[in-house]
């Protein structure tokens, strides 16, 4: 652990990354081109129009593109999405449901059962996987689905093949006309997303590197990322990155939740101003009122001397501005994790917490 600009990175990288995160976090554009590509060939026939909601079934990294997608379309979605965790299905899901099932690896427990719920329930079925289970079942029954071979993920975890489930959802449903992304909208993603691996990857000096430098005001913090309207899903993002890569707590918090209660508990305890560091994202796609929010909120903030850092996003649009956020996170998570001496791909506790459920049956 550092503190230190003095840092060897590429050293790092050579003794903690012993499973090539960081291949994949440099390949998020080739991931997110092989499943706009493939996303083409899927047809949906006329059933799948009659819909008025989509439920969308995952866990983890898998499931985490659907809130992405809820915030970034969430004023132009023509039915509303629902993303569930869990084995069966609420009592609303019927023929009138389009029901997404979503498993990085098609081997999800939770998600298998949802799927087969979802079939007795004459949900409209689609699917997105990597094959195994699901896959079998989506093409044993014919469903729509994309089944992608995750060529460009080389680590294999699905919190590092976000380009796959976060795309593939949002090419499904703008088949449907849930959603709008058009050929134009995807390469504008594409250039968004190449622009930020030249100015944050591994080879960019920290000085010039601002992953790198985030990463360096985060450690020994707890960092409190804060965003509004189309951003809160990757803020999400942001914070489930820096626990499963940098194993260092985070929270995420929205504008203008917070201005309700969250300021009032700053004051205790008293370790607040050395232990926490807010992250607020800025956007000049923000309504003009939840801009001034966060620049309120940032006062609140300093006047307890708690450290703020404002990300400025650059892109135009507001799917762009996600990737750019995404991307951002990724890195910082990552170069947080060898600021912590951590290998970024071992999640430990998840292991053994799985391990431990599956005792508790026999």
């Amino acid at each position: 652990m550092t503190n230190t600009h003095n840092f060897d990175f590429n050293q790092a990288i050579i003794e903690l990354d012993t499973e090539k995160a960081i291949k994949s976090i440099e390949q998020l554009g080739s991931q997110i081109q092989q499943i706009w590509e493939l996303s083409q060939a899927v047809k949906f026939n006329d059933s799948y129009q009659d819909i008025d909601k989509v439920v969308v079934a995952g866990m983890g990294g898998s499931i985490i593109g659907t809130h992405v997608i809820q915030t970034v379309f969430k004023d132009e979605l023509r039915v509303p999405i629902i993303a569930l965790s869990d084995y069966s299905l609420p009592e609303y899901v019927n023929a009138k449901t389009l029901f997404i099932a979503s498993s990085y690896s098609g081997n999800t427990e939770e998600t298998l059962s949802s799927v087969l719920d979802a079939q007795k329930k004459k949900a409209k079925i689609a699917g997105i996987c990597s094959g195994a289970k699901l896959g079998e079942f989506l093409t044993k029954n014919n469903y729509p689905a994309l089944i992608f071979q995750p060529k460009y993920n080389p680590n294999q975890s699905p919190r590092m093949g976000l380009g796959y489930s976060i795309f593939g959802q949002t090419a499904l449903l703008s088949k449907l006309g849930v959603l709008s992304v058009s050929e134009e909208n995807y390469k504008e993603v594409m250039n968004v997303v190449a622009n930020a691996q030249l100015k944050l990857s591994r080879h960019v000096e920290t000085e010039e590197n601002q992953a790198k430098l985030l990463a360096y005001n985060l450690v020994n913090r707890i960092p409190i990322i804060t965003a509004t309207e189309h951003l809160e899903g990757v803020a999400h993002v942001f914070a489930n990155q820096i626990h499963e890569n940098a194993k260092n707590f985070a929270e995420f918090r929205v504008i203008p939740e917070i201005n309700h209660h969250l300021m009032e508990g700053l004051q205790f305890p008293k370790s607040n101003d050395g232990n926490l560091i807010f992250l607020t994202i800025g956007s000049s796609l923000y309504l003009e009122n939840n801009q001034k929010r966060i620049n309120l909120t940032e006062q609140v903030i300093k006047k307890h001397q708690i450290e703020v850092i404002n990300h400025k996003l650059q892109s135009k649009t507001k799917l762009t501005q996600a990737f750019e956020l995404l991307i951002l996170a990724s890195y910082t998570s990552y170069y947080l994790a060898l600021l912590n001496n951590q290998n970024p791909t071992p999640n430990p506790w998840v292991d053994w917490f799985k391990d431990q459920l599956v005792k508790s049956r026999e």
